[in-house]
C-alpha cells in the first residue's frame, strides 16, 4: 500500500500496519512513530471510504485487510456514516516530540 519500508521485511511490515489499522478503528487513536502514523492515515482512509460504498463487495475488502470482524462492523455501521458528506480528510496526526530513549518524533493519530 504505502511507500515507506519502515526497517521492516514485507511480511512483518504488512502485519504491523494492519494491527495498527484495526486498533485505529477499534479506538479511535494510537500514538506510534511520525512515519508510521502517516503509513498508517493512508490505509485507514481507504479503509473509511470502502465504508462509505457500503455495498458487499467494499466490506469483503475490508475483511480481507481489517484483522478483526467487529471492528469491520463499526466501520460500516458507526464510523463511515459520520463521514457521509466529507471528501477524505477523516484522520488528524498531532506530532508529540522525540520519544526518549531513541529520539524517534512521535505522533498521535486519531479520527476527526
Amino acid at each position: 500500500m504505502g511507500t515507506r519500508k519502515l526497517g521492516r521485511s514485507t511480511d512483518h511490515r504488512i502485519s504491523m500496519l494492519r494491527g495498527m489499522v484495526t486498533y485505529l478503528l477499534e479506538n479511535g487513536q494510537i500514538e506510534t512513530t511520525a512515519t508510521r502514523a502517516k503509513e498508517v492515515r493512508s490505509i485507514a482512509e481507504k479503509m473509511i471510504t470502502l465504508g462509505k460504498q457500503n455495498t458487499l463487495h467494499a466490506k469483503r475488502q475490508a475483511l480481507s485487510y481489517i484483522t478483526k470482524e467487529d471492528v469491520v462492523k463499526k466501520l460500516f455501521d458507526d464510523i463511515a456514516p459520520k463521514y457521509a458528506d466529507r471528501n477524505g480528510g477523516y484522520t488528524r496526526i498531532i506530532k508529540t516530540g522525540p520519544r526518549r530513549g531513541d529520539a524517534a518524533e512521535m505522533a498521535i493519530i486519531q479520527l476527526i
